[in-house]
């Protein structure tokens, strides 16, 4: 069971002798992350901007419900 366990880690964990091999890998992964973290504040910004909306449609609905219900009244 030990021999599947260190061949299948084998698969997935590669340490290079040479430690420049790491430098793409971090760029890339660099750019990921920050690809990320823009995607985030964008969706946070445009989320923002669909609340406020939501919110002056809500109140622009309930003034036109209150005011039919003080008429019914």
């Amino acid at each position: 069971m030990t021999f599947i366990n260190n061949f299948v880690l084998a698969l997935f964990l590669y340490f290079p002798e040479d430690k420049s091999e790491y430098i793409p890998a971090f760029i890339t992964s660099f750019f990921f992350l920050v690809g990320a973290i823009l995607t985030m504040k964008l969706i946070i910004r445009f989320s923002k901007k669909e609340a406020l909306k939501t919110k002056q449609l809500e109140e622009e609905i309930m003034k036109k419900n209150g005011n039919k219900q003080h008429s019914i009244k």
